[in-house]
């Protein structure tokens, strides 16, 4: 197995180069990250805060008790910063303070992905330009027997690499995307929820 993958590799550097193999690697690099956040999320439970909905609604309404029964059936991230909030923290900055720490470890891997994204395309472009260069150096050597097929088989080599780095950028900045909208919802969660913890509408119903 591993012979097989060592010797795939081996025809693709042949094809495309050093930069390809480059461009394999960080597209495995980019999906083991893309993972590893996808199971980060799940287990944060990002955008599943039903129970942590609820107790913010019957906190705002004034029925403390429900309203930590249930926090309690909370598994959410968030869950420790509205029991700050709802345990008599009142300083906002400080629970917003909590909740960005909390933010900045689902978010990391986000700048590694937002490299791939953006200099998979420009690896790519360079490969084109060796290939290019190579295409027509082997077209001079050629000299006056020149051959068709050499120029045209040098340019398709050439264009694989621009053709895997846009391949490896574009899903990697489409999830990044992905993972960046779900984290700004995130906030906006966090930001609306410590607010209504710390500005009921209703005052308590009981202790």
């Amino acid at each position: 197995m591993i012979d097989q993958i060592l010797d795939a590799l081996s025809r693709i550097a042949d094809l495309g180069g050093p930069v390809v193999l480059i461009l394999i690697a960080a597209s495995i690099l980019a999906t083991t990250v893309v993972l590893i956040k996808l199971w980060q999320f799940k287990q944060a439970r990002v955008g599943s805060h039903k129970e942590l909905g609820a107790a913010i609604t019957a906190w705002d309404a004034g029925d403390h008790d429900a309203a930590r029964a249930h926090l309690s059936r909370s598994r959410s991230y968030l869950r420790d910063v509205l029991d700050h909030a709802m345990s008599g923290q009142t300083e906002s900055a400080r629970l917003n303070a909590e909740a960005e720490t909390r933010f900045a470890r689902l978010e990391s891997g986000f700048r590694l992905l937002d490299s791939v994204a953006q200099m998979a395309p420009l690896l790519g472009l360079f490969g084109t330009v060796l290939g290019m260069i190579s295409a027509f150096q082997s077209l001079q050597d050629a000299g006056s027997h020149v051959d068709p097929s050499i120029l045209a088989g040098g340019i398709w080599i050439a264009l694989l690499t621009t053709a895997v780095g846009l391949a490896v950028a574009m899903p990697t900045s489409l999830v990044l995307s992905w993972f960046e909208t779900r984290m700004d919802k995130e906030r906006t969660f966090a930001e609306r929820a410590i607010h209504t913890v710390l500005s009921p509408t209703e005052p308590p119903r009981n202790a």
